[in-house]
């Protein structure tokens, strides 16, 4: 039984992710600030359901700060860290740019050290599709440069790919990071368009429809986001000979670091996925449609070849069945 320090635990994915692995009967050792950037209620009740499992050690604290990281660090010797605590959200970060900086760039330095200091065996960190920023070529490879970000958030999370790629080349850290594609499903994040949907068309109020409807996302399960990354975690990666410096792949390296994409790989025109919501409600929403918002890009595509080849798994639940499942959820949830 590994110990796993999961950070970000009260989050959707942390929570989903802890769960996950005391199912398979590891030690989790949670972290979270348990911050207000979207209602803290819903965070308390994931580590209340988390928390009823003995296996599970819960350290309310803040990546920002050095001693309560080193703290965990020094007091439960984690041998696999995923590193899910970030500031999120692509529209967030334009008005509050500060923030990301904060818990995206100094939280994820204090992992990385923490990481090097105690001999952490694999350090597994959360990228995001929006790196791809102003790319164009579909699907999106992590073979492909992703030097062009279009927003401030998307910039914090090639900047953790950089620096995670740094502790693997001078200290010999092996390092994953996973770019998600759109995650969604029960327990999910109020500031999210399925979550938000919801609760609109439910109260009869008008839904914000962003690029005139004509906007595409690979929407990805949550299920499927937590087997990618179980099976991942559990591949530490190693230098890959092949890698030449003349050529450099992004997605590998000499040092032991690899970059994978996990997503549906099957972009959802957002009307299709709108049409889905209504069917499942019963109910019609009332649409009001708005041009691309600074900092979106009009479609993400994950191309999935490499992650399953390397752990010979791809995400494969259908839309329909996700929305399906989330909103059997959500009225379970909020009555």
């Amino acid at each position: 039984m590994k110990n796993v320090l999961v950070t970000g635990a009260a989050g959707f994915i942390g929570f989903h992710l802890s769960r996950r692995l005391l199912d398979e009967g590891r030690c989790v050792i949670g972290l979270d600030n348990m911050n207000d950037y979207y209602d803290p209620s819903l965070k308390e009740a994931r580590l209340a359901i988390l928390s009823r499992e003995s296996r599970f050690r819960f350290y309310r604290a803040d990546l920002a700060d050095p001693p309560a990281v080193e703290d965990v660090f020094e007091q439960e010797k984690p041998e696999i860290v995923v590193n899910l605590a970030a500031q999120a959200g692509v529209r967030y970060s334009i008005t509050n740019p500060r923030t990301y900086v904060d818990s995206n760039l100094v939280g994820f330095i204090n992992v990385l050290e923490g990481c090097r200091h105690h001999q952490v065996g694999h350090l597994v960190f959360a990228s995001s599709s929006s790196v791809y920023g102003a790319n164009t070529k579909m699907p999106f490879s992590p073979h492909q440069n992703v030097d062009h970000p279009v927003s401030l958030y998307a910039a914090t999370k090639k900047a953790n790919e950089l620096m995670a790629h740094t502790y693997a080349a001078l200290y010999g850290l092996p390092c994953t990071g996973l770019r998600f594609f759109t995650v969604y499903g029960p327990w999910g994040r109020p500031d999210m368009a399925l979550f938000l949907f919801t609760r609109a068309i439910l109260a009869d109020r008008p839904i914000e429809v962003f690029n005139n409807g004509k906007m595409k996302r690979d929407f990805t399960y949550i299920d499927d986001i937590i087997e990618g990354v179980v099976r991942v975690a559990d591949r530490v990666p190693v230098p890959d000979a092949a890698w030449n410096g003349e050529e450099p792949d992004p997605a590998s390296s000499f040092a032991p670091y690899r970059i994978w994409n996990i997503g549906g790989n099957n972009p959802v025109l957002l009307m299709e996925f709108i049409e889905q919501i209504e069917k499942y409600l019963g109910k019609t929403a009332k649409k009001h449609f708005l041009p691309l918002q600074a900092g979106d890009v009009p479609v993400s595509w994950a191309d999935v070849d490499d992650l399953e080849a390397y752990v010979g798994f791809k995400p494969a639940t259908p839309v329909s069945v996700g929305i399906r499942k989330f909103l059997d959820w959500y009225r379970d949830y909020y009555g």
